[in-house]
């Protein structure tokens, strides 16, 4: 009975202030930001994971009135606290085997209060330390009808760099 509950102990996985960043790469500003409110959770039973991302954490920018107008006028944070990915695990990793393992992730991107399906990249490393996670993808600010305003037209990319890692931890019972 110990080993059943020992391994469904460990078929899910939280984390919890992983680290989000992005940089838009514009021909005359590039900007840059990152959010450590980050949380989620990976049962690799279901195959099914969440992360739910904080809108009003975001840091760094090139000054406050930026950061301003992105919590005000592209993220709409008011409106829209939290951003979230949920899907389904496609590859599944062992985590009894140590080393790096590259699975896929396919669920539904809410950002600004618009949903699109998205396939994910994303490279686990099992150590005797921990289970580590870190993957890179861009985003199409059209695909969240976020709308970049003619006068800043040069200084936002249409697309977004995103980077993202953290550390898993078994869920106690």
């Amino acid at each position: 009975m110990l080993t059943s509950f020992q391994a469904v102990k460990a078929q899910t996985y939280l984390f919890s202030n992983a680290q989000l960043q992005f940089v838009s790469e514009a021909p005359l500003e590039t900007i840059q930001a990152w959010n450590k409110e980050v949380t989620g959770a990976i049962d690799l039973q279901q195959k099914t994971f969440v992360v739910q991302i904080k809108n009003t954490a975001f840091q760094g920018f090139n000054s406050p009135l930026q950061q301003e107008h992105f919590f005000e006028n592209y993220l709409e944070s008011h409106k829209y606290p939290r951003s979230v990915f949920k899907g389904k695990l496609i590859d599944v990793f062992d985590p009894n085997e140590p080393g790096t393992h590259e699975i896929r992730i396919k669920g539904i991107l809410d950002i600004h209060g618009v949903q699109q399906e998205r396939i994910v990249r994303v490279t686990v490393q099992v150590t005797p330390q921990g289970i580590r996670f870190n993957t890179q993808f861009t985003v199409q600010l059209a695909d969240h009808q976020i709308s970049i305003p003619r006068i800043v037209y040069q200084k936002i990319s249409e697309e977004i760099k995103v980077q993202a890692s953290g550390q898993l931890k078994a869920k106690q019972p």
